[in-house]
């Protein structure tokens, strides 16, 4: 079990409960909206204040956190703010060495190459050592926005980790990873087993720490087929929502929980059953065709393609009322199908925002 030098009770009481309320499907005035990468590159005073900062050290920081997370919700009026931090701090957490390269992106200067390199990682993580700096930002952000919104906490799932463990960074094939999972599967589902247990502490340390919701990001559920998301990602994203459930139900605690798997659209039944409240959905899925395939079971998130933002802003007030139209006011989280890019303008995030307010607030009267 976690336990922090001291488990905050005293946080401001939530304001706005929108989000919360459309996890669990019930009703809402209007379709919350938050969007992946909100605190993101495309703010200027984000590139101001991250200008000349390691990204990692930045992670690590609890102050830095705080400002970065609440930056986009003095600009917007987002329903949910969701932690600044990375997935692969767990890697890192494991003794991994994670760099951030200018124009690369997240670099492994030593992936993991053959079964053997298991035996490198750290098998059981002490979470509050090694990630108690993102627990701290979540406990300082908590108390910082004042229960204006809910704050999501956030992890990679097992295999979208192990993916970059093994590539070493971004790849289009995943070829080196994939080939594992063919080779060696024995040694793919002990790293896979392994990632499992540090997420599943490293999730209740951050509800611990005040976060009111989770979302696990399976950003690499696409270069799988669905054989393969059966056997190597599936089970693993079951588990972690299970356990994470099982524990909190202890300590009376019920936190809604999001599986966001990319790509993964031929897994959607599954992910429909796979103990999550909420699937959050990209922009290649029809909305009222997951509607149909997940059979109303979950409230679904999402999908606007991102590249909608660079319509003018007419039209994305069009596509936006088009998106609602097909899902649904009741359990349902507007977002994009995946993270704002950094030339995007921010005026075109706050029309989004906005269209996605006043369109369902119209919707909910009719």
């Amino acid at each position: 079990l976690i336990f922090l030098d001291h488990i905050p009770k005293d946080f401001p009481k939530l304001k706005n409960d929108a989000f919360l309320r459309a996890c669990h499907g019930q009703e809402t005035n209007h379709v919350p909206v938050w969007c992946m990468r909100q605190a993101g590159r495309y703010l200027p005073e984000f590139r101001e204040f991250r200008a000349g900062k390691d990204f990692f050290e930045t992670c690590r920081s609890p102050a830095a956190c705080c400002e970065l997370t609440l930056q986009p919700l003095r600009r917007f009026p987002f329903d949910a703010a969701i932690i600044f931090s990375d997935i692969l701090v767990i890697p890192q957490a494991m003794g991994m060495d994670v760099q951030m390269v200018a124009g690369k992106g997240p670099t492994f200067p030593e992936p993991l190459k053959e079964p053997e390199d298991l035996l490198l990682l750290q098998p059981k993580v002490d979470v509050n050592k090694e990630l108690g700096y993102v627990f701290k930002a979540i406990t300082l952000t908590r108390h910082k926005l004042d229960g204006k919104v809910p704050l999501i906490g956030f992890t990679g799932a097992p295999w979208t980790l192990m993916a970059y463990m093994i590539e070493g960074g971004g790849s289009t094939t995943h070829s080196k990873a994939k080939r594992w999972l063919y080779r060696h599967p024995e040694a793919s589902h002990k790293l896979l087993k392994m990632l499992t247990d540090v997420i599943v502490e490293y999730l209740l340390g951050q509800v611990a720490a005040g976060a009111q919701a989770l979302q696990v990001f399976e950003s690499h559920a696409g270069c799988l087929g669905p054989v393969e998301f059966q056997e190597f990602s599936l089970p693993y994203l079951r588990d972690i929502a299970r356990k994470v459930k099982d524990q909190l139900k202890e300590s009376g605690q019920d936190v809604p929980m999001i599986v966001f798997a990319k790509d993964g659209h031929y897994g959607l039944e599954d992910l429909s059953q796979s103990h999550y409240e909420v699937v959050g959905l990209d922009w290649t899925i029809d909305p009222r065709s997951a509607r149909e395939r997940t059979g109303g079971k979950v409230s679904l998130q999402g999908n606007m393609d991102p590249c909608a933002l660079y319509a003018p802003k007419e039209r994305i007030s069009e596509i936006v009322k088009k998106m609602l139209e097909g899902f649904g006011t009741r359990g349902y989280i507007a977002n994009l199908g995946h993270g704002l890019y950094p030339d995007m303008d921010p005026e075109n995030v706050g029309a989004f925002v906005e269209a996605v307010h006043t369109h369902s607030r119209h919707l909910n009267l009719k």
